[in-house]
Parts: structure tokens; C-alpha cells; sequence
């Protein structure tokens, strides 16, 4: 089927709200080539269990093509038109399946040596809708935090290379009450700048802050059934018979919430769709806290674009392969550490830039805290860079120093 011949009965599967937004775009769909439109419902379909700020954009990408005359948008979809696609993907349901046709689509491209093309046409697109996209101010800038080494008593390996370029170190921090003034700074702004997922706090270990307004929490212990239940279906997968990485990759991609014991409606549906997307797209998030986190954060940050986010990074257990952890040979798990340190401060430096390309990156502050010892990374438009500063601060003073 072409995409001219759509009609408002076959999104009747998609959930309430998509399938408003579709039924009123349903004269644009027409008019848009088979090589794109397939992947616009793959974004939509989800539409009902998006972020705020995944909804907006969406919304105005879908103004942004609603907006060209018949002309322009020809024009804008040129690209698209001219890849050659297969009898095969015209045949694929892609109303209803639009992650398969990407796929399959994907798959199409590389075989016939369109991919670069492909590639060329939809980053020319999007710098063009995020070009003509509103500018829409924050509530107020962004501040993000990561905290490292928990359960590290001593330690020799510099921390914070990466990062020290860009703003100041401080080795003379007081760490008492550094981790519960750090709670309290991020339930403090949830509470005075209330926005729907604009504030995260994610953990590798328990959430240590009863359950606030407005602070949207995800935690690795807190998802210990439904990471237990994922692997068992994992290992079944990829036992004899069991259909092996294709099918496996399949499963994962069709996974809902229900599938693994989590439920909810409203805010919490679309806190337990990111949970399992998290735990089915991210390598080694089910089996490893600090993936689990660095993962977490990451997609935080480009999905929601919060203005507050806390990461803490814990200990993870040390190692064992992927084949014996799918096989079932189980080892009692030994936490490590001063491995998780080293990861931890990778993670770090990734989680500033992720935040670094959110909009409001020049006045957005980041804090780096190696937990319960005087070493603490800070950037911020109010700091210099490349410094090192040894003053005895503690946590509230250096978070003072961020503004």
C-alpha cells in the first residue's frame, strides 16, 4: 500500500491519543513518500506514553510539514521520493507495524548502497524543523549532577580528567551531609519549579529520598523483579531452539510494561515504558548498575530534557560473561568497586555531554562529586575553566559557587 491510499480506519489500533493526531493529519500522511512516513508513525504510534517534551517535538515537526504548500512540501520530501524501495517493504503492514518497516527498511538501504543517501536526506530534514521549531525558554537552567564511588574508601586513579577542561576542581570538600544536601537541592527545585518529568533523580542502587512531587525516580534495586524476568526471557530466547539473536532482538522490541510486571496508567505508564526501554534497548543495563545508570541518564536527558537530573552511580558486580549469564551459570555476585569508579567517571563525563546538547546548554551547570570524599568537579557560566581550587568548602557552599 502507498501512502495515498491511507484512510482513518486503519489507525483504529493506534492508543487514543496517537490516533487523534493521525485521523488530523491524515491529509499530510497522503502526501508524504513511503520511504518516511513509516518512520513518522513509528514515533507517533507511541505518542500516548512520550515525554512533554518528545510531544513537542513531534508536534512540531508535524506543524513544520503541515505548514509547506504542496510545492515545498515536494520539495522538503524530494530526497525521500527518489530512494528505490522493494515490492517486499510495500507489502509490509506498516500502518499498524511501523518499527518492522524500519527495519526492513534499513536492511533495504545498506543491500542497495541508498544508505548514505538516506542518511544525507534526513539530517538536512532535521536541521531544518528544529531551524523553524519556537524557541521556548526553561523555567530555569539546567542543572545536573552526577554522583561517583560509592563504597570506594581509598582510591589512586585521577578522577575527573575529562571533565577539568571545562570547569573547576575542588579537592578540598567537606563530605559531611554532601549526599542529603544534594537530595534536598533536587526536591527543593522540583517542588518551587513543578514540570511534568522536568526533575530525575536515577540511582544504581535503592532511592534514598521518600517519593516526592514532581521528581520523577528510577533506581536498579527498585527494578530487580523486572530485570530478573527480562533475563529469564533472554535466556530462553537464546537456549537451543529458542530462536536465537533475531528473535531475541524481535522480543525485545515488542516488550511492554505488563510482560514484566510493571503496570500504571497516566505519568506512571510512561515512567514504565521508559523503564523497559531502558532495560531492552541498553546493552548490559539489566546486568550492571552503572550501565544501568550512564543508560538512564543518557536517555533521560535526550528524551525528557529535564532541568534538574541527580545520577548516582554504584557499585556494579564484577564481570561474568554474557554467554554464562545467559546459559544460567550463576556466580555470587562480588561487587567491584574501584572498577565502578573508573566506569562511573566515564559515565560522568557522558552525562555532561548529553546535557551539553540540550538547548540552554551555555547556562546549564554540572556537578561531579566523588561521594563521601573531598574531590568534586563543578561547570557553570559563573566558574572559570581549567582551575583547580583547594578551598575547605562544603556541599551547600560549593553548590552556591554553581550560580
Amino acid at each position: 500500500m502507498q501512502p495515498d491510499q491511507l484512510n482513518a480506519d486503519q489507525f483504529s489500533g493506534y492508543p487514543p491519543q496517537a490516533r487523534q493526531v493521525a485521523v488530523h493529519r491524515l491529509e499530510l500522511f497522503r502526501q508524504l513518500p513511503l520511504a518516511f512516513l513509516p518512520l513518522l508513525l513509528r514515533e507517533l504510534i507511541a505518542y500516548d506514553w512520550k515525554f512533554p517534551a518528545e510531544r513537542s517535538d513531534l508536534d512540531n515537526q508535524l506543524a513544520y510539514l503541515s505548514a509547506r504548500s504542496s510545492e515545498q512540501l515536494a520539495d522538503a520530501m524530494a530526497p525521500f521520493t527518489k530512494l528505490r524501495l522493494s515490492a517486499e517493504l510495500v507489502e509490509v503492514n506498516w500502518v499498524s507495524e511501523p518499527a518492522q518497516f524500519s527495519e526492513r527498511l534499513t536492511a533495504h538501504l545498506w543491500a542497495t548502497h541508498q544508505i548514505d543517501a538516506f542518511r544525507t536526506a534526513a539530517i538536512d530534514y532535521v536541521h531544518k524543523v528544529n531551524a523553524a521549531a519556537p524557541s521556548m525558554p526553561l523555567p530555569l537552567p539546567r542543572l545536573t549532577i552526577a554522583v561517583i564511588g560509592a563504597g570506594v574508601e581509598r582510591n589512586s586513579y585521577p578522577l575527573f580528567r575529562r571533565l577539568r577542561p571545562q570547569g573547576v576542581y575542588f579537592n578540598g570538600i567537606d563530605p559531611q551531609n554532601g549526599w542529603h544536601v544534594l537530595l534536598e537541592t533536587i526536591v527543593a527545585r522540583a517542588a518551587m519549579h513543578p514540570v511534568p518529568f522536568g526533575h530525575w533523580y536515577i540511582d544504581g542502587g535503592a532511592v534514598a529520598t521518600p517519593a516526592s512531587p514532581g521528581l520523577a525516580c528510577v533506581s536498579y534495586d527498585a527494578l530487580q523483579g523486572v530485570r530478573n524476568a527480562l533475563v529469564n526471557k533472554m535466556r530462553s530466547v537464546m537456549q537451543p531452539g529458542g530462536g536465537g539473536p533475531e528473535v531475541l532482538r524481535t522480543m525485545l522490541a515488542q516488550m511492554r510494561p505488563e510482560d514484566v510486571g510493571l503496570t500504571g496508567a497516566g505519568e506512571a505508564a510512561v515512567l514504565s515504558r521508559f523503564q523497559v526501554s531502558i532495560l531492552t534497548e541498553g546493552s548490559g543495563t539489566q546486568l550492571f548498575s552503572t550501565t544501568f545508570v550512564q543508560w538512564s541518564a543518557r536517555e533521560a536527558l535526550r528524551r525528557a530534557q529535564p532541568v534538574t537530573l541527580l545520577a548516582r552511580f554504584t557499585p556494579r558486580q564484577r564481570e561474568q560473561s554474557m554467554k554464562d549469564l545467559l546459559a544460567g551459570i550463576e556466580q555470587a555476585p562480588v561487587p567491584d568497586p574501584a572498577g565502578s569508579l573508573i566506569d562511573a567517571d566515564m559515565g560522568a563525563y557522558y552525562t555532561w555531554l548529553n546535557q551539553q546538547r540540550l538547548s540552554g546548554a551555555q547556562q546549564s551547570s554540572f556537578l561531579a562529586w566523588f561521594e563521601n570524599h573531598n574531590e568534586a568537579l563543578a561547570i557553570s557560566p559563573a566558574l572559570p575553566r581549567g582551575k583547580t581550587d583547594e578551598s575547605a568548602l562544603d556541599m551547600r557552599q560549593l553548590l552556591r559557587r554553581l550560580t
